[in-house]
């Protein structure tokens, strides 16, 4: 089931600077730019999200 609430990155400093979005949906995650989030949503199947965990927490 789809999530429809984004989770803002723990990494954002709150004053508007450069922020990453993501919520899980049915295929996997979506991720969106804080700043531009209109513009677009990059939506990763299941396998390719955890390898993109696994890789920022090296």
């Amino acid at each position: 089931m789809m999530n429809e609430h984004w989770k803002k990155s723990t990494y954002s400093n709150g004053q508007g600077g450069n922020c990453v979005e993501a919520r899980a949906i049915d295929q996997g995650a979506a991720i969106r730019d804080t700043q531009n989030r209109a513009l677009a949503e990059l939506n990763l199947p299941a396998h390719e999200w955890s390898a993109f965990l696994t890789t920022l927490t090296r």
